[in-house]
């Protein structure tokens, strides 16, 4: 939140994408809504800063790998994934949010309880060998 106790630019940006996508959702048909929905992801992470496309792509191989169950769309102007229509795990650009690292977290619909602390969301400044392996493992721990 701004100082004044307004939300912020970004944060109002984000309210207005997902009304947008809600609203998009309503006038889709069932039978192209995945297909529908994944092409719009593909297409905001071709439109990201390219450092955060390149995150963006790897990360939405990973995820879409590990968990075909999970049905990419938009949420709140961001890739996301979702499981019979709910949100487990989303990506957000640093580019687009003005922060330095972008961020891949979990929504309290993925099952990653573990006691009384655990994270859900990560920065995220390069995909090596260990985060591909801690990004899948988070993900298939998270619909399972």
């Amino acid at each position: 939140m701004s100082t004044s106790g307004g939300f912020t630019e970004q944060e109002r940006t984000a309210m207005k994408e997902r009304a947008a996508e809600l609203e998009k959702e309503k006038t889709r048909g069932r039978g192209n809504k995945k297909a529908a929905e994944e092409l719009d992801v593909l297409a905001k992470i071709e439109g990201m800063d390219p450092t955060d496309r390149a995150l963006a792509e790897r990360i939405h191989a990973i995820v879409t790998t590990t968990a075909p169950d999970l049905a990419p769309k938009l949420w709140y102007g961001q890739p996301a994934y979702a499981l019979k229509g709910k949100v487990v795990c989303f990506f957000r650009s640093g580019h687009d949010d003005k922060e330095r690292y972008s961020t891949f977290g979990f929504t309290p619909n993925a099952n990653l309880d573990d006691g009384g602390f655990w994270p859900s969301s990560y920065a995220v400044s390069s995909v090596d060998a260990q985060a591909e392996k801690t990004i899948a493992t988070l993900v298939a721990r998270a619909v399972g």
